[in-house]
């Protein structure tokens, strides 16, 4: 595949990934293992493709997705989110640079507020009792395709 093909194929793919991922949380409250393997597992192609040097790109860039990754395992054995949410952010931190993975956090954490509000209303609405559960995948999918709105027009252009 040329140059500009094998990134977009796999932007698609996470595009994808993303949205099953968001759809399935909404519907199960979970994020198959699979999902979060496959996002992951796309990773080093994704670095291949944008030219990452084996030194020192590719060690900061785990370093920085193993950094994100504990930072999200705190709020897991905190009881705040799902594991698959945790594996989720992690996966999804091996693509992305420090200043969009940033811009990643601060949509996400605004989308888990407005998904949070959506949620209690609905569970108000409806008189539901028992815990609370939400599905903060679809945070992360929104996040994460915001995200990748400026690879994917890049290649565009």
């Amino acid at each position: 595949m040329g140059n500009t093909v094998l990134p977009l194929v796999l932007l698609g793919t996470l595009v994808l990934l993303l949205l099953a991922a968001g759809i399935e949380d909404a519907h199960r409250r979970t994020i198959s293992n699979w999902t979060n393997l496959a996002v992951a597992a796309l990773a080093p192609a994704w670095w291949w493709a944008q030219g990452y040097a084996p030194w020192p790109d590719v060690p900061l860039q785990l370093l920085l997705a193993g950094v994100v990754f504990l930072l999200f395992v705190g709020a897991f054995a905190l009881g705040q989110m799902g594991g698959g949410d945790v594996k989720l952010i992690g996966a999804l931190a091996l693509w992305l640079p420090i200043g969009p993975l940033v811009t990643l956090l601060l949509v996400m954490s605004i989308a888990g507020g407005a998904v949070t509000v959506v949620m209690m209303i609905e569970r108000r609405l409806r008189r539901k009792t028992g815990a609370l559960e939400i599905p903060y995948g679809v945070a992360i999918a929104f996040a994460g395709l915001l995200s990748l709105r400026e690879p994917i027009l890049n290649h565009l252009a």
